[in-house]
């Protein structure tokens, strides 16, 4: 789902895309099926017996189909909650990505525009570094985002095992650049990789080395592991 975001958007987007999927999932995994609060003032946030230092990192508006940037909130700006926020914002002023430097982003023409604000909450946690988001109903029509800033939090690690799987799930989640997606899960885990080809091959800590094909779409075509000894 890419209509309505631009390509500098996007290209981040995806530079995130297969570490943030496995990330998300080691968070749900992480906080329990159990009701929530929160404490904007002292950035704190609970969910059963969790609690965790969090930022707002925007609402989306589920009647207007749009985004406000937790910055850019009348109520919230310059406040603490909203740091991380304000560091995305000064990331895409940096960079070059209108979606993070706009106040209010309108996602009604989008095809899903509930998918289109969870993207931006997805690409937001990869600039702002943090181990997954939060999306928790505040209030009739709108959605709060929730940026958890805590060590707490347990990191998704590289699991060669998995790899394949982990690799093509995340990959397809946006679909815009499946090898900037790959080529961004390497870099956040400090993987070398070079690209030979169609090939990009990434030498694993355990001394393996995955060697992941693309098609003349940019798709991935094949991925392999090589096993040493």
């Amino acid at each position: 789902m890419t209509n309505g975001f631009s390509d500098p958007f996007l290209i981040e987007a995806e530079r995130h895309s297969v570490w943030g999927a496995a990330q998300l999932e080691a968070l749900m995994e992480f906080l329990p099926e159990a009701p929530w609060s929160a404490d904007l003032p002292t950035c704190s946030y609970r969910q059963g017996e969790v609690q965790l230092r969090v930022g707002v990192l925007g609402t989306y508006d589920t009647e207007e189909g749009s985004w406000l940037w937790g910055w850019a909130n009348p109520s919230l700006g310059g406040s603490e909650v909203v740091a991380l926020s304000a560091a995305v914002a000064r990331y895409g002023q940096t960079h070059g990505i209108p979606e993070f430097t706009a106040e209010e982003l309108d996602l009604s023409g989008f095809d899903d525009p509930r998918r289109a604000a969870e993207t931006l909450a997805f690409a937001g946690m990869g600039v702002a570094n943090t181990p997954g988001y939060i999306g928790q109903p505040a209030g009739p029509g709108t959605q709060v985002y929730f940026l958890p800033d805590d060590p707490k939090v347990p990191s998704a690690r590289l699991d060669p095992v998995a790899l394949p799987r982990v690799l093509i799930a995340g990959a397809s989640l946006i679909g815009y650049s499946p090898r900037q997606a790959v080529t961004g899960y390497f870099e956040r885990h400090g993987v070398p990789q070079r690209v030979e080809g169609d090939r990009l091959i990434a030498d694993l800590p355990t001394g393996n080395a995955v060697v992941v094909s693309f098609d003349r779409m940019g798709r991935i075509g094949d991925i392999r592991l090589t096993v040493s000894g």
